[in-house]
């Protein structure tokens, strides 16, 4: 697969932000969180009723891109401390490149070695560069295109990300006066503000030596495992639980660990569990890390532990969290613990026995229409830390892309 840069440009918001918006606070929760790069990677393809070519596709990008900028303002700008964005414009990368290749030479046979040249710089999962926000549009030779766009977490979670990129395929597909129907995201800060709480150290992300294996549960599959798991008195379970339950156990048994030595924490999505809910468009890092009683060996009692985790979760911290009197003392201690211990929650403390997973499924990924059609592809990138596993929808939204990152050795022996 032979790549060339066509260009490299920075990309400034339509219009400049206001003196008064200069200093964009990050919540409590964004001050900890790794600025690493979260990637996001859409595919699509050239159709016969698409009168659209690719020259006129970039440049309709590239004219969207600035106006969504103004709302998405603190994107464009740099950090000016652990606990603030400096919003002064600096603006997003943007690389535009052209591929020797057909778009199907990746989708029939998509690896790490052909996915990882379509993210900019390959910053995907990287230590923070410059930018808040690195794009790539590749361009292949049947006319189809795929467009990465790489976030520094701490800026902001998959959720803040997923709303950055459908509000641009919005402004890009719709008139912009419809565009400025849309919420304007609210910042984080505004629900978890710094305040007076004590600064912490931010989670480190150590890479390791990680090999990453896609896999994908179909509909069909799910609904046989959410039967077997409900045949056993769980109510309800959902497919996000079953597979995670399912791979854990897989994992666990493979290497030939203990479950009562291992550990499973998942990323709970905040914005639903506070009292009263936050708005579906809060900018900033609304996770936080549930540890899963994972004592137990078959798959119906792992997916009760899960239900039971979250409920005893959102009791003790989404509701916490979400209150207008907080108990400062206690996120005090949230944070202590979210970045020291007793218990490995930081990835560079990641061992065999400690595993971590992350729904993106809802995120709306397949709805990112920039006006030539949604994408037949939508994926991440590989994750070089051990035993991180990313959910995420497939095309006709019943299914899950599981991508599943471990220690060479280890997938060996999972994939035996």
């Amino acid at each position: 697969m032979e790549m060339e840069l066509i260009s490299r440009e920075n990309i400034k918001p339509a219009t400049p932000t206001p003196p008064h918006l200069r200093i964009y606070p990050l919540s409590f929760i964004d001050h900890i969180i790794s600025p690493n790069y979260i990637p996001f990677l859409f595919f699509y393809s050239r159709n016969d009723s698409d009168s659209q070519d690719q020259t006129f596709k970039i440049s309709k990008l590239k004219k969207s891109l600035p106006k969504v900028l103004c709302r998405y303002y603190p994107l464009a700008g740099t950090f000016r401390d652990q606990v603030s964005i400096d919003c002064n414009d600096q603006g997003v990368s943007l690389l535009v490149t052209r591929l020797t290749c057909n778009l199907s030479s990746i989708l029939l046979n998509p690896t790490e070695a052909s996915l990882n040249p379509l993210f900019a710089d390959e910053l995907q999962w990287k230590a923070f560069n410059s930018y808040l926000v690195a794009i790539q549009i590749n361009c292949f030779a049947c006319g189809g295109m795929a467009i990465s766009v790489c976030m520094c977490h701490k800026a902001g979670d998959a959720a803040t990300l997923s709303n950055f990129v459908n509000d641009w395929a919005t402004l890009n597909r719709e008139q912009e006066d419809e565009f400025t129907l849309l919420p304007f995201p609210v910042p984080g800060a505004s629900f978890f503000p710094q305040g007076d709480l004590p600064l912490f150290p931010e989670i480190v992300f150590v890479p390791n030596d990680i090999v990453c294996r896609r896999f994908v549960f179909e509909g069909p599959k799910i609904d046989s495992l959410k039967a077997t798991v409900s045949s056993h008195n769980v109510r309800n379970p959902t497919r996000v639980e079953v597979v995670s339950a399912l791979i854990y156990k897989r994992a666990v048994s493979a290497l030939g660990l203990s479950f009562k030595t291992t550990s499973l924490r998942s990323a709970v999505n905040l914005r639903r569990r506070t009292i009263p809910p936050l708005p579906e468009k809060t900018m900033g890092n609304f996770v936080w890390s549930m540890l899963v009683d994972t004592s137990e060996t078959e798959l119906h009692e792992l997916v009760l532990k899960m239900k039971e985790g979250l409920s005893a979760f959102c009791d003790s911290y989404a509701k916490k969290f979400g209150e207008k009197e907080r108990d400062l003392s206690f996120i005090t201690e949230a944070l202590k613990r979210a970045t020291s211990g007793p218990e490995p929650r930081g990835l560079e403390r990641q061992t065999n026995s400690l595993f971590f997973y992350s729904s993106w499924c809802g995120m709306r990924m397949y709805e990112v229409d920039f006006g030539w059609g949604k994408p037949i592809w939508s994926t991440t990138s590989w994750c070089p830390a051990r035993n991180i596993i990313i959910l995420m929808d497939t095309r006709d939204g019943g299914g899950i892309e599981a991508i599943v990152n471990m220690e060479d050795r280890d997938m060996a022996r999972k994939e035996a």
